[in-house]
């Protein structure tokens, strides 16, 4: 055997070992002073936010909020690109077409739960597909009255609608929607026959509650607030943990007398798997502290919404918990899946 090197074959091995870990941390330094890299230039170039919503809805009015004040701190355009429709199939697989360089984005909240839960197959694994980001607001349902209701709180308009069982209208947007899965969920729980009628948009909603065709509608702040000045309309509970700050004197349904009933909209920015973990980082960095600007806070109070970030950890598992409520809840109203 030749051992004109010195070395037996055994430390021969060992050497040849050590070199090989030596090479990988080498390579995995390299690349995390990239990836460092990769976070600390990001954004160079317009970044793409599709918003699974039309114009002037609530999602869509935060994703511009946020949009607005990222582009003032990073000096970068963030672009929003509205596509509504399909439970929000189509933005998702937009943000999913892109390259995972962390230019384009989706905005994915509890709508984005809701279709999870609804259709039996999806182009895509909302929960492995994508890497959540942040959440950027949350908002709680208003369940509001015709003006001249007779009803003046939540136990009133559901003792009246078990004594008279199928009498009672109550109002929702879209099937399938957060409003009006809301709305399935409160009968559920209060075990009251209304009778639940849809319709296809919020202002479609609130004229059929000014015309009295409603007894009651689920819907967001941004959507009933035109209405409330002049007494149009009541809210007489809202669905949240807590009351609302421009609602002080309303009471949430847990404090009129059904503690389980809490729902609460939210939205976030999440991107397609694989965008590099430092671009992840400066974008969750970059719209926390957008959000906690005091601007966009007193805008987003003055569209009902409550702007706060969070990790992404907090994020995913928002999402995986909303999946599986809105599941529950579909499977109960016997909602046929899509």
């Amino acid at each position: 055997m030749d051992r004109g090197n010195g070395l037996r074959p055994g430390r021969t091995l060992a050497l040849a070992c050590r070199l090989f870990v030596m090479a990988l941390a080498g390579a995995a330094a390299v690349a995390g002073v990239v990836g460092s890299a990769q976070g600390a230039d990001y954004p160079t170039k317009p970044v793409r936010i599709f918003v699974p919503y039309g114009a002037g809805g609530v999602g869509d009015l935060t994703m511009r909020l946020l949009a607005r004040k990222l582009g003032e701190q990073t000096k970068q355009s963030f672009i929003i690109e509205n596509r509504p429709g399909a439970g929000g199939i189509q933005a998702m697989t937009e943000a999913l077409r892109a390259p995972a360089d962390g230019y384009t984005l989706g905005e994915v909240g509890n709508g984005q739960a809701v279709t999870a839960a609804l259709f039996n197959k999806l182009p895509f694994d909302t929960l492995k597909d994508f890497s959540p980001i942040s959440i950027a607001a949350r908002f709680e349902i208003l369940l509001a009255v015709p003006g001249n209701s007779p009803y003046r709180s939540l136990k009133e308009i559901v003792d009246a609608a078990k004594k008279n069982p199928g009498k009672l209208n109550i109002g929702s947007i879209n099937p399938g929607s957060t409003q009006n899965l809301s709305a399935h969920m409160f009968k559920q729980l209060t075990g009251a026959d209304f009778a639940l009628i849809t319709y296809r948009t919020t202002p479609d909603l609130v004229t059929a509650l000014l015309r009295g065709e409603l007894d009651m509608g689920f819907d967001y702040y941004a959507g009933l607030a035109p209405e409330l000045p002049e007494g149009k309309l009541k809210i007489i509970a809202t669905s949240g943990e807590e009351r609302n700050p421009l609602l002080k004197d309303v009471p949430t349904a847990k404090e009129a007398g059904f503690p389980q009933y809490v729902v609460v909209g939210w939205n976030g920015i999440a991107a397609r798997a694989g965008v590099p973990p430092a671009i992840l980082e400066t974008l969750n960095t970059e719209i926390n502290r957008a959000l906690a600007a005091p601007d966009v806070q007193e805008q987003a109070r003055t569209l009902g919404l409550d702007a706060r970030g969070s990790t992404p950890q907090e994020m995913r598992e928002r999402l995986t918990a909303e999946i599986a409520r809105w599941r529950e809840v579909i499977e109960k109203a016997g909602i046929p899946k899509l």
